[in-house]
């Protein structure tokens, strides 16, 4: 089987296509794991490639999730720490919680779908059992050759993962010209609305042209502080969305990065700060030590009971 892994971005939105019209070989199935807090700009993305792409050339989309990460975040029970947050511990010190978001809310449900596609047994509590014999799935994965520094071999036998992009030596301005091409103007980045490692840039796009998940963003931010604080494991610990470790509402937003000024001064600013973060399956380039602050374990933050 031929599955593409479906972030909704600009790479994997072209393999898509490139797949419905024939310009690639035709893929089974295309999987896109929604962590149920996706900006809507996403939502309205997808549902447009699948109608106008997918659906006519057969191609289903799956979409699969194993929670929505905003509520789980807030949830005693659940691992608080998934999310890349920013934080001040209460012997002074700063840094970030260890990613774990990709895998628990992208990449883990996108494999159960794919064992369950080479028809592993599903249990009566949803759980996917392993995948019997030798099949194997070949997984297409958006990487184009600007970041190829990101492309990885599978980490099971019953998958395989494979780079169209880079077969093709095509950039991510390659990928959007051919979108362009075919009608697809202003490709969402897939990322989370909340998402620890937005730039100033993109948190100022949010609060500007998309207003009500900029507030819902800020009552998060708020609502996590609060919610730390009466946790025992927590409670001396201060976690924020922001990079300056200020509430979200009271940010430096307007400081633009040097990538931003060096943009403004050329002719075409186009694709000189497209590489900001992004958060596809198998490809996310969230990068916590590019802060240059420690990166916390779950137990460095939460102490021992």
């Amino acid at each position: 089987m031929k599955i593409l892994s479906l972030g909704a971005g600009v790479q994997s939105s072209a393999l898509l296509i490139m797949s419905a019209k024939g310009v690639l070989p035709k893929l089974d199935a295309a999987i896109f794991s929604d962590t149920g807090w996706e900006p809507q700009e996403v939502y309205n993305h997808l549902d447009r490639i699948e109608k106008e792409f997918a659906q006519p050339a057969g191609i289903p989309i799956y979409r699969v999730s194993v929670g929505n990460i905003r509520s789980d975040a807030l949830d005693p029970n659940h691992n608080f720490a998934s999310m890349p947050l920013f934080v001040r511990k209460n012997d002074g010190t700063f840094g970030m919680a260890r990613r774990q978001c990709t895998n628990e809310y992208k990449i883990v449900p996108i494999m159960r779908k794919i064992r369950e596609l080479l028809g592993a047994e599903v249990q009566e509590n949803k759980s996917v059992g392993r995948v019997k014999g030798k099949k194997v799935a070949e997984q297409w994965i958006g990487i184009s050759l600007d970041e190829i520094q990101r492309a990885k071999d599978s980490r099971v036998q019953y998958i395989k993962n494979e780079f169209p992009l880079l077969d093709l030596k095509w950039t991510r301005k390659n990928a959007l010209a051919f979108l362009e091409e075919n009608g697809i103007m202003n490709t969402p980045k897939s990322a989370c609305i909340g998402c620890p490692f937005r730039t100033n840039e993109q948190w100022r796009d949010l609060r500007d042209n998309n207003p009500a998940e900029f507030a819902d963003a800020v009552e998060f931010d708020k609502d996590m502080r609060e919610f730390h604080a009466n946790q025992p494991r927590t409670k001396n610990n201060l976690f924020y969305l922001h990079k300056s470790y200020m509430p979200l509402d009271e940010a430096p937003l307007e400081i633009k990065s040097r990538k931003e000024n060096e943009a403004i001064m050329e002719e075409n600013q186009l694709h000189l700060f497209e590489q900001d973060f992004t958060c596809s399956p198998f490809a996310c380039n969230g990068d916590e030590e590019s802060f240059g602050v420690p990166v916390f374990e779950p137990d460095e933050i939460a102490g021992s009971l």
